[in-house]
């Protein structure tokens, strides 16, 4: 069994899904992907996404005509395995194709590129035997990666910065996806010791220091499962 959170991008609602391995993904029309695909290698039992990057899958799968298996969706970011501010943290991002011929990776390109329904389609240049495409929201607090987080901020990208957090031993109290008290306190005292600024706001230079420690670091004693 797994617990899916999507949040809704529409309503800023997060809403939670009890499911087994081979239940279909939360808005996902057809049976075109399921739990354990999204889970891939990761082994967490909770997995978070949108319902926009559901639906944009909806549209791809649906203009390809075929299935288009993938590998790498969905990784909490003490697994690893990406980079630092990846969106397959956020769980709005698919490495596809693989187990296909260039052609057809071609082709799922050409339809992810011009259906414009993906925020960002990696060139084909930069990923010669996989497709990229990710459905990241908001302004990065850097050039790239996540946005500026603060107090009243909702996501999956709380839900990152929280697991975190709790990874790293500043307690958020709950993974939840929900910015409250407990996450302010949690960041500010990770500020402080960290010699940033303690204003309680995931800014560039939090999400920069804070990423750089824990990507890849493993299940630590101190990780919330909701």
């Amino acid at each position: 069994m797994a617990k899916v959170i999507v949040y809704d991008v529409y309503s800023e609602a997060l809403e939670v899904f009890d499911l087994s391995e081979n239940d279909t993904m939360p808005y996902v029309y057809g049976d075109t992907m399921r739990v354990s695909e999204f889970r891939g290698s990761s082994r967490s039992n909770v997995l978070w996404t949108t319902n926009a990057a559901m639906e944009s899958w909806n549209a791809t799968r649906r203009s390809y005509g075929a299935p288009i298996p993938f590998r790498y969706a969905f990784k909490r970011i003490w697994e690893g395995g990406h980079g630092r501010q990846s969106q397959h943290y956020a769980g709005v991002s698919f490495d596809v194709g693989q187990a296909l011929s260039q052609t057809q990776r071609n082709r799922i390109w050409n339809v992810a590129k011009n259906l414009g329904v993906w925020v960002y389609v990696e060139p084909i240049s930069m990923t010669p035997t996989w497709v990229h495409f990710d459905k990241r929201y908001g302004t990065p607090a850097c050039s790239a990666g996540y946005p500026t987080l603060r107090q009243g901020s909702r996501g999956v990208y709380v839900l990152i910065l929280q697991d975190a957090l709790n990874a790293l031993g500043y307690s958020t109290q709950t993974l939840d996806g929900a910015f409250g008290s407990n996450t302010r306190a949690a960041l500010i005292a990770y500020q402080r010791n960290n010699g940033l600024t303690a204003d309680g706001i995931s800014g560039c230079g939090t999400w920069t220091r804070l990423v750089n420690e824990v990507v890849g670091i493993g299940r630590t004693p101190t990780v919330i499962d909701p």
